[in-house]
């Protein structure tokens, strides 16, 4: 039981400092020197930056630490702890490591793109890792606990656009810059998104027949997927129904769909996106740490 909490302990301090080295590279190396306002405490740290000289990470730090007193009721013990370590980890590197880098100086969007691309990934696996880097996150998860009708995605992104604004009318006074730093956003949004859930990303099918096991058969045949048959009932001709349930990749879902269209037109076909398989067949499912 030791072995393993130190293996993954050990583990967390290997992703943090792999995580650290990128958004620092992302922030340092290619965001501080394009000029343009960047979201979360990166983003007011980058202000703290350009008004009064305090580096990033010391910046990052110092916003942390009445967020920190002021969420910790509402924190877990052990996300909290994680967080602090994660934080310390990041800041340094931020101010020590980045440095010692060359810093781009071409174009504004490269710089973007890069810095959306390269944070995204670094974030990813720090959430991954049940940890953050402090700052927005705790704000977003105490705002959370006290206006739980409110989603984590509006809380985000009000935060969010709310420091590149400011960013971009105390310090750059430059609309093409409050663009890069929306393009910027978003890219590390969709870069997380696809890390965390969309690897596996594909779509899944309902298909209400009166011939579940001959449509289900096809689709195995055609499609080399397994399907689940589950019994159902019209409600208004109260007849009884076979409502197939598949979940494939894009290219086999259209031709179950063509399949399907074939064998019984009558067939009610519902086609959904689906983020993340797991299960057999598809992505071995996560253990419980």
């Amino acid at each position: 039981m030791k072995k393993t909490r130190w293996k993954e302990t050990g583990l967390d301090i290997l992703t943090d400092i792999t995580a650290s080295i990128l958004i620092a590279v992302g922030v340092y190396n290619f965001a501080l020197n394009a000029n343009f306002p960047v979201a979360g405490f990166s983003g007011v740290a980058i202000i703290m930056y350009h008004l009064f000289g305090i580096p990033v990470g010391v910046g990052t730090i110092i916003l942390n630490i009445p967020v920190t007193i002021f969420c910790y009721k509402f924190l877990g013990r052990i996300f909290l702890l994680k967080s602090l370590k994660t934080m310390i980890i990041s800041s340094v590197f931020m101010d020590y490591v980045a440095p010692l880098l060359p810093v781009y100086d071409g174009s504004r969007l490269l710089a973007a793109l890069c810095m959306g691309v390269l944070c995204g990934i670094g974030y990813a696996m720090i959430f991954m890792r049940g940890s953050s880097t402090g700052g927005q996150d705790f704000i977003s998860v105490a705002i959370k606990k006290v206006k739980p009708h409110i989603s984590l995605g509006m809380i985000t992104a009000v935060q969010d656009v709310s420091t590149i604004l400011l960013g971009s009318l105390l310090i750059f006074k430059d609309v093409d810059g409050f663009i890069y730093g929306i393009i910027v956003t978003y890219i590390m949004t969709l870069i997380m998104d696809k890390i965390m859930y969309g690897m596996d990303e594909g779509k899944m099918t309902l298909i209400v027949t009166e011939h579940g096991e001959k449509l289900s058969a096809q689709i195995d045949e055609f499609a080399g997927r397994g399907s689940t048959i589950l019994k159902g009932m019209g409600s208004y001709s109260k007849r009884e129904k076979d409502v197939i349930m598949c979940a494939c990749n894009n290219k086999q879902m259209y031709m179950i769909k063509k399949m399907v269209h074939k064998l019984d037109p009558q067939a009610f076909t519902i086609i959904m996106e689906s983020n993340e398989v797991v299960g057999e067949g598809f992505k071995e499912e996560i253990k419980e740490i």
